[in-house]
């Protein structure tokens, strides 16, 4: 396989294509690691489905042909894809045109015949938009040799929202059934499928629906693995202006009851909460303005965007016999670097239930062990170890505590570790220096004098 590498030669402005063997090394070892990083998500994701929802002002924003050229990527990849597209801004302007004074915004609003026809005109408009960009297939981009099936049709059912403290809502509706079954007939034989926010009643009427509600509704029907909301704004922010790249439910809610959040970004948070409620996996509102993004939230460990899930997806748990590859992965390059003793599949195979594995979407980068010496009222650390793209942001003092927790429970009273590279993380931790004599006596005799590792401990 050949790829192409974008570089800036230092002597001219233009950007010069070149083969992998013309790379630098560092650039191609950096592409085969970036590729063996996003594997396991692969793997995890194919042929799950995806409901990615965006409203009119993506499209407005000109950015709908760079996120189709990423969502045929992850068709490509087996991801099993349903789109709901939304069409606000462009309902306004064809109001405008048309000498209309009424404007809408988010929330419920009363449509009548006129916006009604000013609405179907715009999903009209914007699904052919959407079925064009599909069927780019231009030599040298994204989309080359791409063949990609989208398919609309009448898979939802309306009913009107009627009157409501004396409104009369009109054409204004609400999801009354997704036909779920037809939608997994079509993406299970490949196909994209294409919502509009409009449904239809049994009496043959259109009423325009919530793009919101209707991504959900779908998410919800098809028990989909994420739902996607592509917005406006970052996400939701801490006061220092970071993301917050990951809420369990009950804190999103929290936050929306405090009103604590800007009023575009809870907007889409109640609804990414109500299908996490309803049994969606994972919700995540991401901005349209960032290139990339829905590859960045999905194929990177802590994503760009803010992911709402029933609990926090860091998961600490007992290792099993099936994570014997995975904590084969953590402890190889530590091995082959002189910071741990060599081990082998068959000794962690033995010693599996040792291991405490740290794991995030289903992915497996952290772990531990601890063995117990309960004659000395003590308790052994060890294969600490946190993958280096995701350290420094306390996953190694979960572990710690987690590990710390677990000796209590033993009934130890310190906990020591042996290390010959990291003295100084444990003493920042509490642990004190100690001595070979320090050991438990079963320790002792198996210490290794020719590493002359340092011992430290720590009380409980």
């Amino acid at each position: 396989m050949r790829f192409s590498i974008q570089t800036t030669m230092s002597d001219t402005p233009e950007q010069e294509t070149v083969s992998a063997q013309e790379a630098p090394e560092f650039a191609a070892a950096q592409f085969v690691r970036w590729f063996r990083e996003v594997a396991p998500y692969v793997h995890a994701f194919r042929g799950k489905t995806f409901v990615v929802a965006f409203g009119g002002e993506l499209v407005q924003a000109n950015v709908l042909n760079t996120l189709i050229q990423d969502l045929s990527l992850l068709s490509a990849l087996g991801i099993k894809l349903v789109l709901v597209h939304g069409s606000r801004p462009q309902v306004n302007e064809q109001l405008r045109l048309k000498g209309f004074e009424q404007q809408f915004d988010r929330g419920l609003a009363p449509m009548d015949a006129n916006a009604l026809e000013c609405a179907k005109e715009a999903a009209g408009e914007i699904r052919l938009d959407i079925e064009a960009a599909f069927s780019q297939g231009l030599p040298n981009t994204p989309m080359s040799h791409a063949q990609i099936r989208v398919l609309s049709g009448n898979f939802v059912t309306a009913r009107p929202t009627g009157i409501i403290d004396g409104i009369d809502y009109q054409h204004t509706g609400q999801v009354r059934k997704i036909d779920a079954e037809a939608l997994r007939f079509a993406i299970e034989r490949g196909s994209i499928v294409l919502l509009s926010p409009l449904g239809f009643s049994p009496t043959g009427d259109a009423f325009n629906l919530s793009m919101e509600e209707l991504a959900t509704s779908v998410a919800t029907a098809l028990r989909a693995e994420k739902l996607i909301f592509l917005i406006e704004t970052l996400g939701v922010t801490s006061p220092d202006g970071t993301v917050d790249t990951e809420l369990a439910r009950l804190d999103a809610d929290a936050l929306l009851a405090e009103g604590a959040i800007d009023p575009d970004t809870a907007f889409y948070l109640q609804y990414a909460s109500r299908a996490v409620k309803r049994g969606v996996t994972r919700a995540h509102l991401i901005p349209f303005s960032m290139d990339g993004v829905v590859l960045l939230e999905i194929f990177t460990h802590d994503g760009v965007g803010t992911m709402v899930v029933e609990d926090t997806l860091d998961d600490l748990r007992p290792a099993t016999i099936d994570d014997v590859g995975a904590l084969l992965q953590l402890i190889e390059p530590l091995e082959l670097d002189g910071t741990l003793l060599p081990r082998g599949r068959g000794i962690i195979e033995r010693e599996v239930e040792n291991f405490t594995v740290l794991e995030h979407d289903g992915v497996i980068y952290g772990c531990a062990t601890l063995n117990d010496f309960s004659q000395s009222q003590m308790a052994e650390m060890g294969c600490l170890i946190v993958h280096p793209e995701w350290q420094g942001t306390g996953e190694g003092e979960i572990l710690l505590r987690h590990m710390e927790s677990r000796a209590r429970a033993m009934g130890a009273k310190r906990l020591f570790v042996l290390t010959t590279r990291t003295s100084h993380w444990f003493i920042k931790r509490g642990f004190v220096q100690g001595g070979v004599a320090d050991l438990p006596k079963e320790k002792q005799a198996h210490y290794n004098r020719s590493r002359n590792s340092l011992i430290f401990i720590k009380k409980l």
